[in-house]
């Protein structure tokens, strides 16, 4: 059973299928894409534990997983608990990293790098403390994905707006306020595995931003490789190691963000126990040819994990993230000639005519490019330029 029915779990359907399994998608809305692709459809709110779990013991299904879709990873691991189906982990440390106050507070209490930061349930609290703050802060939900809710607040001025806004994106209703960290180079947001707690495939990237966007803090790109030295990479994979041991994580596709702070120190921002959206697991694969859609999916049902090995990128890649810089009708894609022999696919998921939003949230995303280069220095001067070679017009 794959919670959600978004278009990213799209591989994960043909892959399950590839290897013989029967796939059932569970939302509340119908309509959504995934549906269309597996075997069977329930409507269910992904969030509400206990109807997943009823749906789930009536389908006796084997495994189940919430793959790019952040609001259902702890259903999922609630009912493969409550099922003694295969899990990535206790569900206790899956609420741990599903709940950005209590990661926080879990990162705090063992000694990781980790921003000040604190959770609240009202505005009125929020605003309370506003004095307090050292400023800039971000403020967000504490349980959305996608960057929806997030603002970066520099002033106290600016701190209600920002904190409705993260309230309004809320399904908990608590928000989180932190010190916003000001990285060197670029973040990083990749998906890495472990295999029985050990982790056997680590990828950091850069994230890279549209400034112009409505929501500046919305990925609009990334790269790999990434922009950290060696040494910040193997710090941070010690201190990835040392918390999935900490929270005892199994096997697991984990979704990592990390970044280095111009205090120096590197940061696990957030870790959630899912695939990420975004394609990241198939930009992995184009990349270094490791298949972890493949074995995640495997051992989601009992069966054995193929193997997984680090390895190298092939070449220097980057995703792009299509979006509109404003809301009207979709014309055409532009892409210069000159790139198209870097092009490896083009995904585009809107037709002439059709409404585009601006660029919000990962959810207004209207398609990906994939490219390939045989130079940083090509890969750095494209990825920077962007608005030199693509252009998405809107009427």
């Amino acid at each position: 059973m794959l919670l959600g029915g978004i278009r990213y779990l799209l591989p994960v359907i043909k892959a399950a299928h590839e290897q013989g399994y029967y796939v059932i998608t569970a939302d509340y809305l119908p309509d959504n894409i995934a549906h269309k692709y597996s075997d069977e459809y329930v409507n269910v709110s992904i969030i509400d534990k206990e109807a997943v779990l009823k749906v789930a013991r009536e389908k006796h299904i084997d495994g189940i997983m919430s793959f790019g879709v952040d609001p259902g990873v702890v259903s999922a691991s609630y009912v493969q608990d409550q099922m003694g189906l295969p899990s990535f982990g206790p569900f206790e440390s899956v609420c741990i990293l599903q709940n950005k106050d209590r990661f926080r507070g879990f990162l705090s209490e063992h000694g990781f790098n980790v921003p000040k930061a604190k959770g609240y349930a009202s505005i009125d609290d929020v605003m309370a403390d506003q004095d307090a703050f050292e400023y800039p802060v971000i403020v967000k939900p504490t349980d959305s994905a996608g960057s929806k809710g997030v603002m970066r607040v520099d002033n106290k001025n600016q701190l209600k707006k920002a904190v409705e806004h993260a309230f309004d994106k809320s399904i908990s209703g608590h928000v989180i306020v932190e010190s916003f960290i000001e990285k060197q180079g670029c973040s990083s947001d990749t998906d890495s595995f472990s295999l029985d707690g050990k982790l056997k495939f680590v990828s950091f990237n850069a994230q890279h931003f549209d400034l112009n966007a409505a929501n500046p803090y919305t990925p609009a790109a990334y790269s790999w490789p990434s922009t950290f030295t060696r040494e910040q990479e193997e710090y941070l994979t010690f201190e990835i190691q040392r918390l999935i041991s900490l929270l005892g994580m199994k096997t697991c596709i984990f979704n990592i963000e990390t970044r280095i702070g111009t205090d120096g120190k590197p940061y696990i921002m957030e870790l959630t126990p899912r695939g990420g959206g975004n394609r990241l697991c198939e930009l992995l694969r184009y990349a270094t040819g490791v298949d972890l859609i493949a074995a995640i999916t495997r051992y989601t049902v009992g069966d054995p994990v193929p193997k997984i090995e680090q390895k190298q990128y092939s070449g220097y890649w980057a995703e792009v993230i299509l979006h509109a810089d404003r809301e009207g009708v979709f014309d055409h894609l532009e892409i210069s000639e000159k790139l198209r022999t870097d092009l490896v696919e083009e995904d585009l998921w809107v037709t002439k005519g059709e409404h585009v939003d601006t660029f919000e949230g990962a959810n207004d995303a209207i398609g990906t490019l994939v490219l390939r280069f045989q130079t940083a220095e090509e890969l750095k001067r494209a990825i920077t330029h962007l608005t030199e070679w693509l252009s998405v017009v809107v009427r």
